[in-house]
């Protein structure tokens, strides 16, 4: 299933950075060009929220039914989640220091963002300290789980406090505030870091699986019967 999500992420990347750089017309104001980057920004700002809660479902779904499966998929969103966060973070300060006039600023959605990040080195971090997996899982699963309260933090902070972060453009009920072309692509970034995200995430959790289970009977037998392709040239030790 890996390239039937690669390979249209690839060609949606390239048409919504098309779209957002050449065809989306510039912005009136201080902005002007500068406001391009939210093409990036506000589809990994997405991306970051979507996968943590993402992650905590599928470390709850381990931890609570002791589903090896669902503990993998954690471990594998973790990195990509932690990935568009750090790139909502560096793609907003190269928007405010024009805009704001400074790289950071203690905003609320902002510092709220950053913990999100620190959360996700938290999770990867706890795994990475534990040796047993089932217990690394656990531990996980409760930083995890405990850590989605901060997701709603992130959405509502520029509704609950005054903050210098503008509010949402793209609205699910409601008018959008920006001009179609703009619309269009940003959401089709965010459609081309979803399937980028799908694809790297089974990617990792295959890597994670022959890990783990590489002293297993089933994992052993596949790769000496050569069944399936993913395990061609896999040495078992």
């Amino acid at each position: 299933m890996i390239p039937w999500f690669a390979i249209p992420a690839a060609i949606l990347f390239a048409l919504a950075l098309y779209l957002g750089f050449f065809v989306a017309p510039a912005m009136a104001g201080d902005q002007n060009q500068v406001y391009h980057i939210i093409f990036i920004h506000v589809a990994a700002a997405w991306m970051g929220m979507f996968l943590y809660v993402l992650m905590a479902i599928y470390a709850g779904i381990g931890w609570a039914f002791n589903a090896r499966l669902a503990s993998m998929m954690a471990s594998s969103l973790s990195i990509t989640g932690a990935l568009f966060t750090l790139i909502s973070l560096i793609t907003g300060a190269f928007w405010g220091k024009p805009t704001w006039g400074t790289w950071w600023a203690w905003d609320a959605r902002i510092t709220s963002t950053l913990i999100l990040l620190f959360l996700y080195i938290g999770f990867i971090s706890l795994q990475s300290a534990i040796d047993d997996p089932r217990r690394a899982d656990r531990a996980g699963a409760v930083l995890a789980i405990v850590g989605v309260i901060n997701v709603p933090i992130i959405y509502f902070s520029v509704q609950w406090w005054n903050t210098l972060h503008q509010g949402a453009t793209i609205r699910l009920l409601g008018k959008p505030t920006m001009e179609p072309p703009m619309v269009a692509a940003m959401l089709i970034m965010l459609a081309a870091c979803w399937l980028y995200s799908v694809a790297v995430v089974l990617m990792r959790v295959r890597c994670i699986i022959l890990e783990r289970e590489r002293n297993t009977g089933w994992l052993t037998e596949a790769v000496e019967c050569g069944e399936a392709n993913d395990f061609t040239g896999v040495e078992i030790t």
